[in-house]
């Protein structure tokens, strides 16, 4: 049972939506730059997608979560620092002295990443607005649930390691938010779980091949 209603829930994402337009927009550009830094695969993308992530996990722990979840839902204020613990982890990860390039390539982990990076900046909020869903009443990007799944596909696009500490939090609320989609309604939503466990999954099957390869190459 979850302590609000659907039309609660509806009513926060209308409150945040009016409240900070038009963050929104800055939020997708943001996206829109972290994807053309990845399809770029510059030497300095690391550095470029951690901040981008940071950014936004910065923002939905704090403008979602502890501003406006918390009226219907006090675990919002953990959901709160959990989001920005993530946002740490990410802007620690980047202004290491090497961080890892970013890049989009044409195998699983790409075809993945893509498929990830385009559900949720597109096909989400066009599933939503097919089943009739107002602008104001959606959970727009910069909320948890597409951002999640961006997430997981930015990471797919990382080459070399990706610290596992940064894989707990997203897919956490993976789990949490896709269990309760049906109670909700919001369909779009159901994207969690493939999201997470197998952008989870892949990340750390790319990590085990990673060192592997590592290993030999010591070896020989």
């Amino acid at each position: 049972m979850l302590p609000f209603s659907e039309e609660q829930f509806l009513r926060v994402f209308a409150d945040y939506n009016q409240a900070v337009w038009p963050a929104q927009l800055v939020l997708y550009s943001a996206a829109v730059l972290a994807l053309l830094v990845v399809v770029g695969g510059r030497a300095n993308s690391g550095r470029v997608i951690a901040v981008v992530l940071a950014l936004l996990w910065l923002w939905m722990g704090a403008a979602y979560h502890l501003t406006f979840f918390t009226a219907i839902n006090k675990a919002a204020y953990l959901f709160g620092a959990l989001f920005i613990l993530q946002a740490l982890l990410f802007l620690v990860w980047g202004v290491q002295k090497l961080p890892p390039c970013f890049r989009l390539r044409a195998d699983l982990y790409g075809i993945a990443a893509a498929a990830l990076l385009t559900y949720s900046l597109v096909v989400y909020p066009a599933l939503g607005h097919l089943l009739g869903r107002e602008y104001l009443a959606s959970p727009t990007f910069g909320l948890p649930c597409p951002t999640t799944i961006f997430t997981f596909g930015l990471l797919l696009c990382a080459e070399g390691r990706a610290p596992l500490r940064l894989l707990p939090i997203p897919l956490g609320w993976s789990v949490v938010s896709a269990s309760a989609a049906s109670a909700l309604g919001i369909t779009e939503d159901y994207g969690l779980i493939p999201a997470g466990f197998v952008g989870a999954f892949l990340v750390v099957r790319r990590n085990l091949n990673y060192d592997r390869h590592a290993r030999a190459v010591v070896r020989a």
